[in-house]
């Protein structure tokens, strides 16, 4: 596991930020085809398809590698459609998650323990 200070996460975040934002388009697309799909799951064993699956196929595809690309970064997505992601952290000899959605702005604020999640977040 990765762990950043508080200055490389900043560094990192427009980097971060415009992979979510495609991890977010990619997702509000998927969103469109979601009845689609579950037509065509039922209709697996038919050999069944659904309209416009070279688009779902492709969005599914994108939003995965950029999951990754974030995984790789070492910061872990918590909400796709918030844009939520933390960045471990080193706090006072433990480790804890500093906490940044899209909308944010251009820095990091705040930090949340491991187990506290978005609603314990605290101020930096």
């Amino acid at each position: 596991m990765k762990l950043f200070t508080v200055e490389e996460a900043n560094r990192l975040l427009p980097k971060v930020r415009a992979i979510v934002e495609e991890i977010q388009r990619a997702h509000r697309q998927l969103r469109a085809f979601r009845e689609e799909a579950r037509r065509a799951a039922q209709k697996s064993e038919a050999n069944g398809g659904i309209d416009g699956g070279a688009l779902f196929a492709a969005a599914l595809v994108g939003m995965s590698e950029r999951i990754l690309e974030l995984e790789t970064l070492g910061v872990q997505l918590k909400d796709c459609e918030r844009g939520l992601v933390d960045f471990p952290h080193l706090r006072d000899g433990r480790v804890v998650l500093l906490c940044w959605h899209v909308g944010e702005g251009d820095q990091i604020e705040w930090w949340h323990e491991w187990d506290a999640g978005f609603a314990g977040r605290q101020r930096l």
